[in-house]
């Protein structure tokens, strides 16, 4: 569908049917508004979700890949993994502020400036994959408090050496990502993202295990292996905004534009909030496993199995969010914050229902899901009562990621931040370890305690951030009420 600069494309018959066509009709009743709501928020969510799975099954194809290669290599990429995905997660979401900047243009009908956007987040990606090079290639200090043995820490290091190559690539992509999940564009992401996987594969066996000829690198070529799928994601992602009937008429990447001060600060400010709510979250289960470390591998694994499969389940609900970040930003942009409302409670409505199907899923099933990781009967014990806890949290874990959506949509950030490093860090944890090695409330209760804690945590957070919600649509609302009364005086 070819867009001209200047005009709105036409509408599909599902857009017909949103609430910000039909909210004063009498045609349509609240239930068929709400339906197509929730098709349109799923229309836009689902793609999402394969792409952020397909993201993370790079990760299990690398370690399962790295496996056959040494319990040496395994262990490289774990523990580089866990310094260089936390990185990437906090400068990735600086530039994830992208989507809600360009959503609100799309919905003003505003899209010729959406390329001024599109080049000032490249320059930000440019200074932050500076910063993301610098740090992985200088991780020798930290990786030497680990007190790791001298083989290990030299191969964690040139794991992160070669992972740093293809570092700005998924930088700069995330701007595209970010920019096209902005104009409601999410499928290409997915297919991107899937074409990522399956060259990760093949990438991997060759440099792994040193085939054609090339030499075998063991863990280090995953990172190579990384690096390159890195660069060719993007280098997808500039074709794909060079040949999308979408974005032609744009001529995005024409004109370049140098940094202009006004726009790098603003998106600076919505970016960096969000680079630190998910730094905060990522550290979290990091810290949780640092803590439980010293009780033991049964213990550990059992953390572990707990945190994958959580990790797995919230994809869901994450995906629901970022697509509530989309839509509430286009309608926040068209100036129809009763519909915005309205797209913010249907996407809460939906992260609820997948909640409560996946929460009595986990419960009944706790046991089958810990014998589907290991067979050991001391890990599946202990996995099945902490998965329970976790399947209770999916409630609070989904309304709180779904609020902080659709508050990126109102390019609502710094106060989110706050109220999620009070309820991580100064709710749940403190919560958790007393519950897990203090007899101030109960006997200790070790790794459940702590999970307990993040329960208490995370519904700390959902009340926090549905409060906040509340106030910026009702705000929002009256704000356009008292704009039109003044101008029909």
């Amino acid at each position: 569908m070819t867009v001209g600069t200047g005009s709105m494309p036409p509408p599909s018959p599902l857009r017909l049917f949103t609430p910000a066509r039909v909210q004063h009709s009498t045609v349509f009743s609240l239930s068929q508004k709400r339906n197509a709501e929730v098709r349109y928020l799923l229309q836009l969510g689902w793609p999402i979700m394969v792409a952020q799975l397909a993201q993370n099954a790079m990760g299990f194809i690398d370690t399962l890949m790295s496996a056959r290669a040494g319990t040496e290599d395994l262990a490289a990429i774990a523990l580089g993994s866990s310094l260089w995905l936390p990185v990437f997660l906090a400068l990735a979401g600086v530039l994830m502020a992208t989507t809600p900047m360009v959503a609100h243009l799309v919905g003003a009908n505003d899209e010729a400036r959406s390329r001024s956007v599109l080049h000032q987040a490249f320059w930000v990606a440019a200074l932050l994959s500076l910063i993301g090079v610098v740090l992985l290639r200088n991780a020798e200090p930290l990786l030497a408090q680990l007190q790791l043995a001298p083989a290990l820490q030299a191969k964690t290091q040139a794991y992160l050496d070669a992972i740093s190559w293809g570092f700005p690539a998924f930088l700069f992509y995330q701007v595209i990502r970010s920019f096209s999940e902005g104009f409601g564009k999410t499928h290409p992401v997915m297919r991107i993202a899937v074409l990522g996987m399956l060259c990760n594969i093949p990438l991997n066996y060759i440099l792994i295990f040193g085939k054609f000829g090339l030499p075998a690198l063991g863990g280090v070529g995953c990172g190579y292996a990384t690096a390159i799928v890195m660069w060719v994601m993007l280098l997808t992602g500039i074709f794909y905004l060079l040949k999308s009937t979408r974005f032609k008429p744009l001529k995005l990447l024409s004109n370049w534009q140098p940094p202009a001060f006004t726009q790098l600060l603003h998106l600076l400010k919505l970016g960096i909030p969000i680079g630190f709510s998910l730094l905060i979250e990522a550290s979290m289960f990091c810290v949780l496993a640092l803590i439980l470390a010293p009780q033991g591998e049964i213990t550990i694994a059992a953390n572990q199995i707990t945190i994958s499969y959580t990790g797995m389940i919230f994809m869901v609900p994450l995906s629901i969010a970022m697509a509530l970040t989309i839509r509430v930003g286009q309608l926040v942009g068209r100036g129809d914050p009763v519909a915005a409302r309205f797209a913010a409670n249907t996407g809460i409505f939906i992260t609820l229902f997948i909640a409560t199907f996946s929460c009595v899923l986990s419960l009944l099933l706790a046991r089958q899901i810990a014998l589907l990781y290991t067979p050991v009967e001391e890990i599946v014990v202990l996995a099945a009562t902490l998965i329970s806890i976790g399947a209770v949290f999916q409630f609070s874990d989904a309304l709180q990621v779904s609020a902080a959506g659709a508050l990126r949509g109102y390019k609502d950030t710094a106060i989110p931040l706050v109220m999620v490093f009070i309820a991580y860090w100064l709710i749940g944890l403190p919560v958790g370890y007393i519950l897990a090695f203090t007899d101030w409330v109960v006997a200790p209760l070790t790794a459940a305690g702590l999970w307990y804690g993040l329960l208490i945590g995370l519904s700390a957070g959902a009340v926090l951030l549905t409060t906040r919600l509340m106030r910026i649509t009702r705000h929002a609302i009256d704000t356009t009420d008292h704009r039109l009364t003044a101008e029909r005086m």
